[in-house]
């Protein structure tokens, strides 16, 4: 058997009455048979189950994906904000850029604009010298709710922006490999979509609090920026 940790979260916490719950799933379980097992145990939330979203270690997750063994599931309604979705996430798991494009895109989007950091192995701007791998250290808590606000400040400059989705890659990080995705949609490319995605990782620099140490050949240092957060960057 495969144990699992459920949450339920706000429509779906009051309908199950609890919080969180552990149950028992057979191996090679899909999220179709997760949501089975949730039927039968919390009764209360049958009629929400054909529109609840379920995520995966957090990702989100559809119903032929598989569950892993001790995975944490998330089941939530969708989320507030109708046509203007978000998604954000510090993870540890490989960047999919097709499947955050999914996430962000609707039937009048026309335009995705999409930064990606990576690592690289050859530094010659300043001071070169060769990288060997960098590892990613963040607050996550506080970066996503710093993440969210730069996301609130991208909608107030470009009204017209549809979709945002920021994500940031942590743990060790190998030389080509994506460590950030900031991804803005819109329904044409004048809208704003371009400046918008360069202000989001701009943003995020500055704010977010993520960290990188680098490894090289010759040594290993933490790399740190000069941007000390003041009056404006407090969330409003």
């Amino acid at each position: 058997m495969n144990q699992v940790t459920i949450l339920f979260f706000a429509s779906l916490r009051e309908r199950a009455g609890v919080r969180q719950a552990v149950l028992d799933l057979p191996d090679g379980a899909r999220v179709s048979d997760l949501k089975m097992v949730v039927s039968s145990q919390f009764p209360g939330v049958n009629a929400a189950l054909p529109t609840t979203v379920v995520s995966i270690n957090h990702e989100f997750a559809e119903d032929e994906d598989y569950v892993p063994a001790a995975a944490e599931v998330a089941l939530f309604p969708p989320v507030s904000g109708g046509n203007s979705p978000t998604y954000l996430s510090i993870t540890e798991e490989e960047l999919d850029l097709n499947r955050l494009l999914t996430q962000i895109t609707l039937p009048t989007t026309g335009a995705a604009c999409i930064f990606t950091g990576m690592v690289r192995g050859e530094t010659r701007r300043g001071n070169s010298h060769l990288t060997s791998y960098l590892e990613y250290e963040s607050y996550v808590p506080m970066a996503e709710a710093k993440m969210r606000q730069v996301a609130e400040e991208i909608r107030a400059c470009w009204p017209e922006i549809e979709g945002i989705s920021i994500v940031q890659r942590i743990g060790r990080l190998e030389p080509g490999t994506p460590t950030v995705i900031i991804a803005c949609t819109a329904a044409h490319r004048d809208t704003g979509v371009f400046e918008a995605a360069r202000y989001g990782i701009d943003r995020l620099k500055e704010i977010v609090p993520i960290w990188k140490k680098e490894v090289s050949p010759t040594g290993e240092a933490w790399v740190e920026g000069d941007y000390i957060p003041g009056i404006r960057d407090h969330q409003p």
